[in-house]
């Protein structure tokens, strides 16, 4: 497994985080039901409230929780951290664990793409998209986030538990 991290800063609609965006390249081998598997894996280091399907193709942040995004299916090219982020290339297999703040959107994807999404400690969430008027609500928001005691595929062994500090 490859373990990158990207930062984007605040773009003026997209504020991002100075927490790293933290790509596990390969965190799961392909085979057998790779969705639950994730599930699994995200639920034993308290990453619950999951849902599958996809990612939303405009870009959009939570203010309220961290993401964990895992392809279970497929390949895409996701646009991170807003219009002046980065596109990055994901794949079965591959784990995102998005800070709160940092925006995120399809940009293509393979038919048959598919991902699970969780949120640690169970959170709810919320979606924004950039839109005149949210913030600073949304900055004060991003900044009562607490860190999660555990990383979503690592669990208290490293990724957020250390590559994460409060701001």
């Amino acid at each position: 497994m490859e373990i990158l991290k990207f930062n984007f800063p605040d773009d003026g609609r997209i504020p991002n985080s100075p927490l790293p965006l933290i790509l596990y390249k390969g965190a799961f081998e392909a085979g057998g039901s790779l969705a639950d598997a994730m599930e699994e894996k995200f639920t034993k280091n308290n990453w619950t409230n999951s849902w599958r399907n996809g990612v939303y193709p405009y870009h959009h942040y939570h203010s309220i929780t961290h993401e964990v995004v895992g392809v279970y299916s497929g390949q895409a090219q996701l646009h991170m951290g807003g219009e002046n982020g980065e596109v990055i290339e994901v794949q079965a297999g591959d784990v995102l664990v998005i800070p709160a703040g940092v925006g995120h959107k399809k940009v293509s994807a393979s038919d048959d793409f598919g991902v699970i999404g969780a949120y640690p400690d169970g959170k709810d969430y919320d979606l924004m998209t950039g839109e005149e008027g949210e913030r600073p609500r949304a900055d004060e928001r991003i900044a009562q986030v607490p860190l999660p005691a555990t990383d979503p595929v690592l669990g208290t062994e490293g990724g957020v538990t250390e590559l994460w500090t409060m701001w």
